[in-house]
């Protein structure tokens, strides 16, 4: 299968099911649908900026995984249509990556070609590469990869003083986890100065390649899905063995447009990277 007809389909995570047609009169340019999204996802770190103060686990919802899981609980938080915002205390509590698997699902709906990238962004916090996810989809007129950051909204962009355009990332802004893995074992990076809070490192920074490459192939894991070739929590140690895998792995996802018939072949010869026996996408974690 082509690259362009793959990811023009639905994942099984991405897959709205019954509430498909909650996307047929969604707008087809991609910044109308950014502000769409943003109206219907509270990122858990941002939430007291925007006067709301969350309460038992904030990732609860993001646990749900799955598109079609995540619609229902927006839709029971407040069934208007989605193209109404919702106020910040009414939206679906989550991460970049549900910002980012919730705009592939509604560009997939609409046969766009679009896939979530798990990597670091540079463009947070200066000199230092933040955990993030973008979307990727292909746009057409201009016969490339365009890059989406669907979580930033206006109060987010005047935060951390953004100077380009979200909806059209400009190329080194967002480097996807298999380039950041490669910079550090080159030695043109630090390790440290990847990932988010207190979690840094190389281990980060290959479960993040790990993400990266499983999203290549469809399969948009939350941060709760830890398995196989991912490192240990703050490993600091790997074999020979382990780092030549994951050199391979990097390399066959860094960039703009990765191979999707080589990720594809790597995904099915490295049972490392299969999800566990019992698991369902659609279970909640």
């Amino acid at each position: 299968m082509k690259a362009a007809e793959f990811y023009a389909t639905q994942s099984s995570i991405s897959d709205p099911g019954e509430f498909a047609r909650l996307f047929d009169d969604l707008p087809d340019d991609i910044p109308s649908l950014c502000k769409i999204v943003q109206g219907l996802i509270l990122h858990y770190i941002w939430a007291e900026r925007y006067g709301v103060k969350l309460s038992g686990d904030p990732l609860e919802d993001h646990k749900l995984r799955c598109v079609s899981r995540q619609l229902a609980r927006i839709m029971q938080l407040d069934d208007s249509p989605l193209a109404v915002a919702r106020p910040p205390e009414r939206r679906l509590v989550g991460n970049c990556r549900d910002f980012s698997v919730l705009l592939a699902a509604i560009l997939r709906h609409k046969g766009i070609p679009t896939r979530a990238r798990c990597g670091f962004a540079t463009y947070f916090i200066p000199r230092h590469f933040e955990d993030h996810w973008v979307c990727q989809c292909w746009n057409a007129k201009k016969e490339r990869w365009v890059m989406v950051d669907a979580q930033l909204d206006e109060l987010q962009r005047n935060t951390i003083y953004l100077k380009f355009d979200a909806s059209d990332i400009p190329e080194g802004l967002f480097l996807p986890a298999g380039d950041c893995w490669s910079m550090c074992r080159a030695g043109n990076a630090a390790p440290e100065l990847f990932g988010i809070a207190d979690f840094h490192g190389m281990w980060y920074i290959g479960a993040n390649l790990i993400r990266d490459l499983l999203s290549l192939n469809k399969l948009e894991l939350t941060y709760f899905d830890i398995w196989g070739l991912m490192p240990e929590f703050k490993q600091k140690v790997f074999s020979p063995e382990y780092l030549e895998t994951m050199d391979g792995i990097a390399a066959s996802t860094r960039g703009v447009d990765p191979s999707q018939s080589r990720v594809r072949t790597i995904y099915e010869n490295e049972p490392g990277l299969r999800p566990p026996p019992g698991w369902k996408p659609c279970d909640k974690e």
